[in-house]
Order: C-alpha cells, then structure tokens, then sequence
C-alpha cells in the first residue's frame, strides 16, 4: 500500500454511540443476529478512518449513511429479497422513489433514507444533489442486477463486473459527501475531467476489489458469484486462494492508476486554466483520495466482519425485511 494511514477520527466512540441512537429513534430494528453483524461490521471505523479530520456532525451524519447502507446491503445480498427480482425490484424502486421525492416514505427504511436525505442536501447546490441522487440510485439498483442474474443462473463476466462493482460497492456516494466534509464544490466542469474521471473510478476500483478480496470466503459459503476473487477462479481455475493472489496484484496496480490519475489531473488543470476555488476543490480531491483509498484498505484489515469470516452467521430467516415496507 502506497499511501500513507492519516489515522482515525477522534470522534469515533462518540460517533459509534450516535448510529445506533439514531437507528433506534429511527425505528430500525435490529434482531440479535442482525445486531451481532453490525457491531461487526463497525460502521464507525471506516468512516473515521476514511474521514480522520470531519467534524463530529459530519462524521455521525455519515455513519448514519454507512449504517443504513449496510442493512440495505445485508437485506439484499443475504436475506431472501436478494434472491427474488420482483420483491427486490419492488423494494428497490420505493426506495429510489423517496431519494427522488417522488414517493411519500412508508416504512422505517424509507423514512430514515428521507431524513438522512433532508439533513444531507438541504443546503448543497442543485448539480451536486442531482449527483448525490444519481450515484444512490445507481448503488441500490445493483441490487436488483444481481437479484436478476442469480434467478436467472448468470454469472458476469470479469469484463461487465469491474462496471457493475464500481456501483454496487457504494464508494461513489461517500466521495460526494467527502465534498461537504471538505468543504468544497465541485463544478461539473471539474467532474467532466477526464483524470478526476478516472481518479475517481481509481479510487472506486480499490475500494471494490479490496472489499471481494476480504469477503470472498463469507460470500463463497452463501454461493455469491458477485466477487472479482470467485469470477477470476472461474476465468482462470485453480484454487480460490489462487484467485485471491491474483486479486491481490491486480489491487496493487490499482493503486497504480490512482497515482497516475493525480500526475494527469494536474497536468490536466493546468491546461485547462483552471484557477481560484474550482481548483482548490480538485486539489483538495487529490490531497484527500489518497487518504480515503487507505482508509479503507485500513478499516477492512481491521473489521471482524472481514478478518473473521467464520463467525457469519448465515440465516436468511432473519431477514430485515420488517424495516421495509410490506
């Protein structure tokens, strides 16, 4: 790993005990199995690792994010919505419904997404909320992409899956919040760049790979194919050891390409005569991906979610299904 650990937000405990005041008062419930993976899974370490100098109200608004990202995910890659398109497409759609203020929320899922959503962009510019929306919506409708394929026994190719991870890891919509942390704004001729393009699908690739390198095991065990570490295995053969290996090199030349997009993104300002507060923004970008890119190598080598795949406890009976509307 390249990049140097800018530590952890002091404001972690605080921040921990916030989430889960908040997904109380929320009325999310937690069954214990559900309860014991969360606190596994520590929501409030990666956000303090990724964001080590967000004050205390960004840090436990975002953690607030994490911690309903997390039951979306466990709902649809473990539970049994995962595995019918049209209970999924159904749960899905609501969902993107109330981000785009089309649907009044019904529902503790729904509910907490449109309070997260009035605390989020109540104050940010139009193009940055459009783009909020569109990275959210693109992450929860992977979801019902892989409900699809596992009906319909498909397996993606390593190809289509590099495309499909960079959504459903979720990364996308944490680098919109790095904005408000940073208190920068990004215009959309910055994001139109072709290097903060690809620094962003850099930095987004790594956190991706990193993620199926760490959950592979767990995910083998439940007969998930949506991992880079199990579609290499199949591509190539052998073992999945031997899969992750390569995975392993592959993430490291992801790296790479984050250092190389940063050398281009300045050349690629300076022609553009970029100047004052629309370049500030893309060098603070580039000061700070760095940093997010290791605090998530960071949080997934500590988290007893990945570095204890053993203890998952697989039961799809315990669904979280009670927290979305029937």
């Amino acid at each position: 790993m390249p990049f140097e650990s800018a530590g952890c937000n002091p404001g972690i405990e605080k921040t921990r005990q916030a989430a889960w005041e908040w997904a109380e008062s929320s009325n999310l419930v937690l069954s214990p199995v559900a309860q014991k993976k969360m606190i596994r899974t520590r929501p409030e370490l990666w956000i303090s690792l990724i964001f080590p100098e967000a004050s205390q109200e960004h840090l436990d608004l975002f953690c607030q994010w994490l911690f309903w990202a997390f039951l979306v995910d466990d709902e649809f890659d473990d539970g049994p919505a995962g595995r019918d398109p049209r209970l999924c497409e159904s749960a899905i759609a609501h969902l993107v419904d109330v981000l785009d203020g089309a649907r009044t929320p019904d529902g503790p899922m729904e509910h907490a997404l449109d309070e997260l959503l009035v605390r989020t962009c109540s104050d940010r510019p139009t193009h940055w909320v459009r783009q909020f929306r569109r990275d959210t919506a693109a992450w929860l409708w992977t979801y019902y992409a892989e409900a699809v394929d596992r009906a319909a026994g498909h397996v993606p190719s390593t190809a289509d899956f590099v495309k499909h991870r960079r959504d459903s890891v979720a990364m996308q919509p944490f680098l919109d919040l790095h904005e408000i942390t940073a208190g920068i704004d990004l215009t959309e001729s910055a994001r139109s760049l072709p290097a903060y393009i690809s620094l962003r699908n850099a930095v987004t690739d790594h956190s991706g790979l990193c993620n199926d390198i760490c959950s592979f095991e767990k995910e083998a065990l439940l007969g998930y194919e949506h991992n880079t570490v199990r579609l290499i295995q199949r591509d190539r053969g052998g073992t999945l050891q031997e899969a992750a290996d390569e995975a392993g090199i592959q993430l490291a030349r992801i790296a790479d390409r984050v250092q190389r997009a940063e050398k281009e993104l300045i050349e690629e300002i300076e022609a553009a005569g970029i100047e004052g507060l629309p370049r500030a923004a893309l060098e603070r970008c580039i000061q700070d991906y760095r940093g997010l890119v290791r605090g998530d190598f960071d949080y997934h080598a500590r988290a007893e979610r990945y570095t204890r795949p053993d203890l998952v406890e697989i039961d799809e009976q315990d669904s979280l299904s009670r927290n979305f509307a029937a």
